[in-house]
């Protein structure tokens, strides 16, 4: 006998989970659904840790805003409540002020895990082209490619060799070595 998949519950806010108490798991609202994960593996940290210091020498060098670090709520939306696991918010931000003031951003990376994949890849991908993200990175670390995603894409461009970020106001584009960044975070092949 099949039973019918259960329909998922619509009515989560931002604020609805913002206020939830802090046990140690993230919290997203895609969409008004709510998504936990647990902390994430050493292999992913790696994964981010690296990302984030190549970002930050970058947009601190051309001035063009923040790299930053989940866990922050970011809202997207009354029903949108992301945590990307790196980011980069425009100069206009100050950081004196709270995430809830943080209302776009330049970059938004999520570096794949076994349980986040299916939302990455789907539901967190629509939120920030709806949102008019300028581009979205989803890393596979076992896959070691990164996929790009801009506003109006249909599909991504899958990069293997090298990533290359020209964002609006930056004198020059950055250039990251895949195979590189993969190996010294993940070893080699």
């Amino acid at each position: 006998m099949v039973m019918p998949a259960a329909t998922p519950d619509l009515s989560w806010t931002a604020e609805r989970a913002i206020a939830l108490p802090y046990d140690g798991n993230r919290y997203e609202v895609l969409d008004g659904e709510l998504f936990v994960t647990p902390a994430a593996s050493a292999v992913h940290q790696e994964l981010v840790g690296r990302l984030y210091s190549w970002l930050l020498a970058f947009v601190d060098r051309e001035g063009l805003g923040r790299a930053m670090l989940s866990p922050a709520d970011i809202v997207l939306g009354p029903k949108r409540l992301v945590q990307p696991d790196v980011f980069v918010i425009p100069a206009v931000w100050s950081p004196q002020r709270n995430w809830s003031d943080v209302k776009s951003l330049l970059l938004a990376v999520e570096v794949l895990t076994p349980a986040t994949a299916r939302a990455d890849r789907h539901r967190k991908r629509l939120i920030y082209q709806s949102a008019c993200v300028p581009e979205y990175w989803i890393v596979d670390g076992d896959a070691r490619m990164v996929e790009r995603w801009r506003p109006r894409d249909e599909r991504p461009e899958v990069l293997h060799a090298r990533l290359e970020w020209s964002p609006a106001g930056a004198g020059a584009a950055v250039v990251l070595d895949l195979p590189e960044l993969f190996n010294q975070a993940l070893g080699p092949t």
